[in-house]
């Protein structure tokens, strides 16, 4: 199929208009969607009306994400399954606005080498008040080990994604489109605040970064607090599971301390060793 220029309503996603942007495939049924201003601060009237990223009006397959996500070089919209929690009988965050975009440099501030080193400095020193006995950070305990190494591939990295993208078919996700780089910027040019009771996105983003890089991650679907990730080189001994553990924990405490019995470092890792998915959740 010829390429096709970005659909009308698409180019007011980028700043200078998408020039030279295209898109080859068919655009779902649709609609471009803001933040609300109560959660934008002082910027809350300049942004209101600035869309954020287009949401498909209703549920698409893998397939879909797969062929959006072939697009992302041409098109610079990173697709996202986006989740939504009916629970409260409000759709959220998405179409109640519940974001807070930031601009993507402000990733560029933070490194994952220094936001895990000061996630687990402040989560040992506020247990230590505690009496806490960090039994299950065995073996590290209190002492951050820093990050992983990277991980050896099993998979190519987009090839994961869309297959990852299938596997989740059952979860009714909408399809988003963002415009970003990769998957961790999307998180923070989105405006998603799922893990907001532990930290801002711009530094988790960070270390999504790094993952891409390290581990041919890849953010496949988000929702209102979870998070979907493809994995293309992940750990394949418990010795280099546990230091991705332990990256784990600095990025979502949730995933361990209130996961599966037993809530151990440990017992985490162990389901890390060869698996290619790896999902957060924060309470």
């Amino acid at each position: 199929m010829d390429d096709l220029l970005l659909p009308a309503e698409l180019p007011r996603l980028f700043p200078d208009g998408g020039p030279g942007r295209s898109l080859a495939v068919p655009l779902p049924d649709g609609r471009l969607m803001t933040a609300d201003p109560p959660f934008q601060g002082e910027e809350a009237e300049a942004l209101s009306h600035t869309p954020v990223f287009w949401m498909s009006n209703h549920p698409v397959d893998g397939e879909i994400w797969a062929a959006f996500h072939a697009e992302h070089p041409r098109s610079g919209l990173w697709p996202l399954l986006l989740l939504h929690d009916l629970s409260g009988g409000d759709d959220r965050p998405w179409e109640q606005g519940e974001l807070t975009p930031m601009p993507v440099s402000e990733i560029d501030e933070h490194d994952a080498a220094g936001f895990m080193a000061e996630a687990w400095a402040e989560w040992a020193e506020d247990d230590d008040e505690n009496d806490y006995d960090f039994e299950d950070l065995e073996p590290f305990r209190r002492d951050c080990p820093g990050l992983a190494p990277p991980g050896e591939p099993t998979a190519d990295p987009a090839e994961a994604a869309d297959w990852y993208a299938k596997q989740l078919d059952d979860q009714c996700g909408h399809l988003g489109l963002v415009p970003a780089a990769c998957g961790a910027d999307a998180l923070t040019a989105i405006g998603w605040t799922g893990p907001c009771n532990y930290s801002d996105t711009p530094p988790l983003s960070a270390m999504l970064r790094s993952w891409e890089s390290r581990f041919g991650a890849r953010v496949v679907a988000v929702g209102f607090d979870t998070l979907y990730l493809s994995v293309a080189a992940p750990p394949r001994t418990l010795e280099h599971a546990l230091h991705v553990a332990a990256e784990h924990f600095a990025f979502c405490p949730d995933n361990i301390q209130q996961g599966h019995s037993p809530c151990t470092l440990r017992s985490y890792a162990e389901e890390l060793i060869g698996i290619n998915t790896w999902t957060f959740w924060w309470d």
